[in-house]
């Protein structure tokens, strides 16, 4: 199975917290559990970690809730009215024999979407929690992550699958409570 490109950017706001090569590759570990976990073969996720007022404005503009959150997932595959269907042309590849999925995996690697993390808010989070900022950031992304292919949590019966998916996957990555 192809692992899932990560590609991480983070603000020049957020100076809170040192965001170290280790971490990175702890991140992109989750990122390949995660993909294995859900069959998830191929894509690339955007990760962005922030500070508190970075993450309110955000919250406020896409969800029209002016505080600061945790966590924000943006999934390419939501398709609003207002946003255009990206159309890929044929780039001259030998593409002979392949069906469209193959055709776009080919060519594209697809963009699952968009993580924004607030450091400031995970830090709290873990002292609260009594674990470790490792942890919680690893939790706030797998949890972005499953927003970004469609889990939820709006009802119970929702929250306690993805919950059970975000712990497994958590745990196999050795970021325990």
């Amino acid at each position: 199975m192809a692992s899932l490109d990560l590609t991480l950017a983070w603000s020049s706001e957020q100076e809170v917290q040192e965001i170290t090569p280790a971490f990175i590759e702890k991140v992109e570990e989750l990122l390949r559990l995660a993909g294995e976990s859900e069959g998830i073969a191929a894509g690339e996720v955007a990760l962005t970690f922030v500070d508190d007022e970075t993450i309110q404005e955000l919250n406020k503009q896409y969800r029209d809730l002016d505080k600061p959150t945790d966590v924000l997932s943006f999934a390419m595959s939501e398709f609003g009215e207002d946003e255009l269907q990206i159309n890929y042309e044929d780039d001259g590849a030998d593409t002979e024999g392949l069906d469209d999925e193959e055709l776009v995996s080919e060519a594209f690697i697809e963009p699952l979407g968009d993580i924004i993390i607030s450091v400031p808010r995970a830090i709290a989070q873990a002292e609260e929690y009594g674990h470790s900022v490792e942890r919680e950031l690893g939790f706030l992304f797998v949890h972005g992550f499953l927003h970004l292919i469609g889990y939820d949590h709006q009802s119970e019966e929702e929250e306690k699958v993805m919950f059970a998916k975000q712990e497994d996957i958590l745990l196999k990555a050795g970021l325990t409570r």
